[in-house]
């Protein structure tokens, strides 16, 4: 028997781009910063992202329903109300982040149940299943909170967005440097 040495391929110019990674991340930041000033304008940008996010959901739908083979009609049903909704979003962005913003306490609310039971059900099993109980409980208090005014759902809402853009941002500059880095030591 012989022994084989497995490497992994390694594309030369893959590297050449990390500089596209440096310009989204910083411009995640500035998008981050901008909603973080928590004005009219910051709304409407997050319902225009919407907008976009679901235009591009619909274009992915009725590619799907073009490439897969069964369940074409649940793709084209789905591409339909994304691109609807995307338009509605992009014509009305406001109305789009108020809707967003009632819905937020919901989520939360929701999800902190779903991690406080599977932290229960995982507590024999992980040493620090507690941690999700914690979060859980967390998540439950603030959901409820939000849900107690739509004021509090939209300034949630908007730091949530906000504060997600900036740690988006810093981990694709993070991510160019090592790459800049890998490109670098691999063309040595």
């Amino acid at each position: 028997m012989t022994a084989a040495e497995i490497t992994q391929p390694r594309e030369p110019d893959v590297g050449t781009w990390w500089w596209l990674l440096l310009v989204t991340g910083i411009l995640w930041i500035l998008f981050g910063l901008f909603v973080l000033q928590a004005h009219y304008g910051s709304a409407v940008a997050i319902g225009f992202i919407v907008g976009v996010w679901l235009l591009f959901g619909g274009g992915v739908e009725f590619l799907e329903m073009v490439l897969s083979d069964g369940w074409k009609w649940m793709h084209a049903l789905l591409g339909v109300l994304f691109v609807l909704g995307g338009i509605g979003a992009l014509m009305s962005p406001f109305q789009t982040f108020t809707i967003l913003a009632s819905f937020v306490g919901f989520f939360l609310v929701l999800k902190g149940t779903f991690d406080f039971v599977i932290a229960l059900g995982v507590r024999h099993e992980l040493p620090l299943w507690w941690m999700g109980l914690v979060s859980g409980i967390l998540e439950i208090a603030i959901g409820v909170w939000a849900m107690g005014y739509p004021g509090r759902s939209a300034v949630l809402l908007l730091f949530w967005v906000g504060i997600g853009a900036v740690i988006r941002g810093i981990t694709e500059i993070v991510t160019a440097v090592h790459v800049r880095r890998l490109h670098e030591a691999v063309a040595a």
